[in-house]
């Protein structure tokens, strides 16, 4: 594959997905074929893109003459060597049948540029089988669109077991340029991710119905009142279609097993002809009254037993390295409209919880889908999904697989950090370096703070001892001392303000990106304190002594471009845009050899206080790190002009 740039579209299919898609590509700006395989089709699919086009012009969303460059960047063809010669990439959008995919993708390989790039949008089927009917399954993934792609953000980027890394990122890179949300599944799993959470859970409705658990109001209600999703799940399943819902479960099941197993009530509803809204009833009358549940009937037991079972499923996705725990719960919350994901409500209820409500389920009805799985057991242990998930101002997230974010979770108090906050970053620090991580990020929650500093009524207190206060600023002391030794590379993401105890923080941070917008101070002075956590030693290290005086002194604050001048802040960004930077420029850090790292920073911080010291660590580390299993593989990668890949060996 010579190339990944994306310049030309051809989306084959003109159904509902497919003109959808072209659309949202054309408005992108990209040039596009749209291919079906009559005329009538096409034009029908072009008519559609049109009607949208003319919506969104009366309601102000777009010009009349972006709508006009639109169509005029769209051509339908019926041809299939018309439609693909030129395109970077297809994407296939064909009805869900893998007989009919076959077929596409046997033609589509004959007429298609060698180093176009082949997406299909199937919601369920296996992008590795379906790369298997092309001579390129290095270039073949998933781009799963949700309906309808005009409005909803999300896409799902599906890896294929071939699937390289530059199809990877050139997929990703497309989807972020027609402002969509990609969220990546790593692994080629049935449903993916957001129809393993959602089906599921429909069919888990379904069977609660059908063995008389509760009545098909009571789910809803409780679906929407103790867990808060946007609508019922059976409301839910008579916008999709019953027979939509039955034909992903039948496939889960046959690939899967019998925990996927149709409940009858299903089965009953499409032999009937009652699929949903499109035919006029479903499990709702729409020629009636619709989906007209009433919030007294919610159950809270019912609500469980259905956060029971996302809860079952996402244990699935993260144990089998489908998705992390933040990748669920971002594609569930856009794909589904879901407040709160699966993973971060499994932990508010608490997975112990969550876990005796299957087992009790199992064994009353001995039926596979309340076998808890594997992962699920592990984290029922410790009680939560995410790590730090039990924390009430801390949170840890895991934004790639080597590097961890601690953030002070309190966005409401700017940030502010009180002896509960030193405790549970104490215990944070703990956990991250019993991991894999390899570098850390930390910043608070929100764009108003990184910090304010310190909640001066719970770490101020006029009327305790002396020796009381004076054990207050020794804590302070020592947990900012911890990140500050921790041999992981530490990058602090400063968005808002940065302030007192926060900027102590931040000092103890190895690298410190901000946003153009933040600000900095020590005003302890004001307040007839002094930076009582580090804050007179490390600052004038870090910027000298002058400089550090001149801002503890005046207690004055100063902006972010003074704090560069200065020496404190390492780089400048867009407003809201330190976390990715941070957590990238982290990631880059973590793909260096570990060991080498831990001495470097080691004997940096030992030289601080005694040059002969640090030069001493220097010179036995790197004696020591010449027999190590990194130093063999960055020579190897450097005779291979490659990047190497250290192990921390």
């Amino acid at each position: 594959m010579e190339s990944t740039a994306i310049d030309t579209v051809s989306v084959l299919g003109a159904g509902s997905m497919g003109h959808g898609i072209a659309q949202v590509t054309a408005m992108a700006g990209y040039d596009v074929t749209l291919r079906d395989v009559e005329q009538e089709y096409v034009n029908r699919g072009y008519e559609q893109i049109e009607w949208s086009l003319e919506k969104l012009v009366e309601s102000g969303r777009i010009e009349k003459t972006t709508a006009k460059e639109t169509l005029d960047r769209i051509e339908p063809v019926v041809e299939m060597d018309a439609a693909v010669a030129d395109a970077d990439i297809v994407i296939e959008a064909v009805p869900e049948r893998i007989e009919i995919k076959e077929a596409v993708y046997a033609d589509l390989e004959e007429h298609a540029l060698d180093e176009g790039i082949f997406a299909s949008n199937t919601s369920s089927l296996s992008i590795t089988e379906l790369a298997t009917n092309t001579e390129r399954p290095s270039q073949v993934c998933g781009l799963h669109f949700f309906n309808p792609p005009v409005r909803m953000e999300l896409v799902e980027v599906i890896m294929g077991e071939a699937t390289n890394e530059e199809t990877r990122e050139a997929a990703i890179e497309f989807v972020e340029s027609i402002e969509k949300t990609p969220v990546l599944v790593s692994k080629d799993e049935p449903g993916f991710v957001v129809n393993r959470i959602l089906v599921p859970l429909l069919s888990e409705a379904a069977w609660l119905a059908h063995e008389g658990v509760s009545t098909i109001r009571e789910v809803d209600a409780s679906a929407t009142e103790e867990l808060g999703l946007p609508m019922g799940p059976f409301e839910l399943a008579d916008q999709i279609g019953v027979d939509v819902i039955l034909d992903v479960l039948e496939h889960l099941h046959d690939v899967l097993g019998d925990a996927y197993e149709p409940s009858p009530l299903l089965l009953e509803q499409v032999e009937a002809g009652d699929v949903g809204k499109k035919s006029g009833a479903g499990f709702y009358d729409y020629d009636g009254d619709g989906a007209d549940y009433q919030a007294e009937a919610a159950d809270e037991s019912v609500a469980r037993r259905l956060a029971a079972v996302m809860a079952n499923e996402a244990a699935k996705l993260v144990g089998g390295d489908v998705a992390d725990a933040d990748t669920i719960d971002e594609a569930v919350e856009l794909g589904g409209g879901f407040p709160t994901g699966p993973v971060a409500l499994a932990d508010d209820y608490g997975v112990d919880t969550l876990g005796t409500v299957l087992e009790t389920a199992l064994t009353l009805s001995g039926h596979a889908r309340y076998v808890p799985a594997a992962y699920l057991r592990e984290r029922a242990a410790v009680g939560t999904f995410r790590d730090g998930g039990d924390f009430e101002t801390i949170a840890i997230e895991h934004p790639t697989e080597r590097v961890v974010h601690i953030v002070i979770d309190r966005p409401d108090r700017l940030n502010t950090i009180n002896p509960t906050v030193l405790e549970e970053l104490d215990a944070a620090i703990d956990r991250v370096e019993e991991s894999d991580a390899r570098a850390l990020v930390i910043s608070g929650r929100g764009d108003r703070a990184f910090s304010g500093g310190a909640q001066v009524d719970k770490i101020v207190d006029t009327d305790a001892t002396q020796v009381e206060m004076i054990e207050t600023a020794r804590m302070g002391q020592r947990v900012f001392g911890r990140l500050e030794s921790t041999t992981l590379p530490v990058v602090a993401a400063i968005d808002g303000h940065c302030l007192g105890g926060g900027m102590e923080l931040a000092t103890c941070a190895d690298i410190r990106i901000a946003s153009a917008s933040s600000r900095f101070g020590q005003p302890e002075h004001d307040l007839g304190l002094l930076p009582g956590w580090g804050g007179t030693q490390r600052l004038q290290w870090l910027i000298g002594a002058s400089r550090a005086k001149e801002v503890i002194f005046t207690a004055e604050i100063f902006d972010a471009e003074a704090m560069v001048e200065y020496g404190f802040v390492n780089e400048l960004v867009d407003d809201t845009a330190a976390i990715d930077r941070a957590v990238e420029l982290a990631d880059m850090i973590a793909a260096k050899a570990p060991i080498a790292q831990a001495f470097t920073k080691t004997a940096m911080d030992l030289g601080r206080h005694d040059v002969e010291a640090g030069l001493e660590l220097e010179t036995q580390a790197f004696g020591a790190l010449t027999s190590t299993d990194d130093v063999i593989e960055g020579m190897a990668a450097f005779e291979d002009d490659r990047d190497p890949e250290f192990r921390g060996q």
